[in-house]
């Protein structure tokens, strides 16, 4: 177990680290995260857990992190990876991240900067691992999507180093051992499954983006086939704590920024490019802070219809 003291900060007072998008759902196998209670109601507080079992370039790894209410970090790890966890531990509690301050350009952007603070995105520095739940969340809503990689990890991902039970995510040949009919029976029809394949043969190709900047970042993941402009920004904006990978293409994004920020319900992707343009190179930071701000845009109608593959 390592001390590590609290990162010194700027200037601004108010930090906010947004550590729920290290994990894919409550009830993600990988990984945990539980936040501290809020000071009385006011600035969210610093106090955080985070459980993490992954893939790294030294092997399997599983660390655990604890941030008081002052920010000061307490580490355990277990596994080969876990030395290589721990040296990185302040990118995934986003303490290390780069965070430009956002401007309030906008006086939503203005309300919500006094509410939250400026917003610091984590870096997991795994883009396999990232890459491969973003599959899954191609053309199907959130909570199949959740659960296809609860799934997934569960049952082909080995147990993780440590005693927190955690499982790790399907190395690259275990994910080429599944059958289709297999990936089939969890809801993954043929088209993810074969995007699925295509991460596990260039798990090398994509292991070696957490080299590049964010934006070359996803420019090499667009090289692979069935990886396009939303799946690339979804992985690498937490693989890299990217805060300009703007997912285009998703289904409530466009409607947040335009509720936010025009007062229209509904919106466009090429809506929401011209309005986010006033902060290009910080656009999914601006995102994260308005939809952790409960600006998220009204239900008119009933939600998607959940279709299940594995029925089919």
């Amino acid at each position: 177990m390592t001390l590590h003291p609290p990162p010194t900060v700027g200037r601004i007072e108010l930090h906010t680290y947004d550590l729920t998008l290290v994990r894919n759902g409550a009830y993600d196998p990988t990984t945990r995260v539980r936040l501290g209670t809020t000071n009385n109601g006011q600035a969210p507080s610093r106090a955080a857990r985070i459980e993490r079992a992954t893939l790294t370039p030294e092997g399997p790894g599983t660390i655990a992190v604890n941030i008081d209410a002052a920010g000061q970090h307490r580490i355990e790890s277990w596994g080969p990876g876990g030395d290589w966890l721990s040296a990185r531990h302040l990118r995934l509690t986003a303490h290390s991240t780069e965070c430009l301050p956002l401007q309030g350009h906008h006086p939503v952007v203005q309300r919500a900067l006094r509410t939250m603070g400026q917003l610091h995105l984590p870096a997991t520095d795994t883009p396999y691992h990232e890459l491969l739940p973003a599959i899954l969340g191609q053309r199907i809503t959130a909570a199949q999507a959740l659960a296809q990689w609860a799934r997934l990890c569960e049952r082909y991902g080995d147990a993780a180093p440590g005693p927190l039970s955690l499982r790790l995510p399907p190395t690259p040949p275990q994910l080429l051992r599944i059958a289709s009919w297999e990936l089939h029976r969890l809801g993954i029809e043929q088209q993810r499954a074969r995007t699925l394949r295509v991460a596990a043969r260039h798990a090398a190709f994509i292991d070696h983006t957490r080299d590049l900047d964010g934006p070359a970042a996803r420019r090499a993941l667009m090289q692979l086939p069935g990886i396009g402009v939303w799946t690339a920004a979804v992985a690498i904006g937490v693989s890299h704590g990217d805060a300009d990978a703007l997912p285009i293409g998703d289904f409530h994004v466009k409607n947040t920024v335009a509720w936010a920020l025009t007062g229209k319900p509904r919106g466009t992707d090429e809506e929401m490019i011209a309005t986010l343009a006033p902060y290009v190179g910080q656009r999914w930071q601006l995102v994260r802070l308005l939809e952790r701000s409960g600006l998220g845009a009204p239900q008119f109608a009933p939600k998607r219809k959940l279709l299940n593959i594995a029925r089919l």
